[in-house]
């Protein structure tokens, strides 16, 4: 008896070590994509608002910037202007939620 628990034992643990590790994963990859995504509305409403100059300021719509404008100037090839606005970061929002739900759902058939 004692036997075949130390023979099911690693199996038990690697088990538990695996979905320990899935679940490390999956709240990292939707903690990315929430701040990810309030860096993305950061940035759009830096954009509207035009404030008054602070080298302080002027970093962090710099870092906003730098952050967040190489994702958006992937979708904004494909996705022509409506007038005067921009529709890239509602299609960018929508594709990060998307690749979220996808890949949660990948780890979720590995446990």
């Amino acid at each position: 008896m004692e036997t075949e628990f130390m023979a099911v034992w690693p199996v038990i643990g690697s088990s538990a070590v695996l979905f320990d590790v899935i679940g490390s994963i999956e709240t990292f990859i939707t903690v990315f994509v929430s701040v990810y995504v309030l860096l993305l509305f950061a940035y759009i409403l830096s954009s509207w608002v035009k404030l008054p100059y602070s080298p302080w300021l002027n970093r962090i719509q710099r870092f906003l910037y730098d952050v967040c404008e190489p994702y958006l100037r992937l979708f904004r090839r494909f996705v022509p202007m409506a007038g005067p606005l921009d529709l890239s970061p509602i299609v960018a929002i929508l594709v990060l939620y998307i690749a979220r739900t996808v890949v949660i759902s990948l780890l979720d058939q590995l446990r």
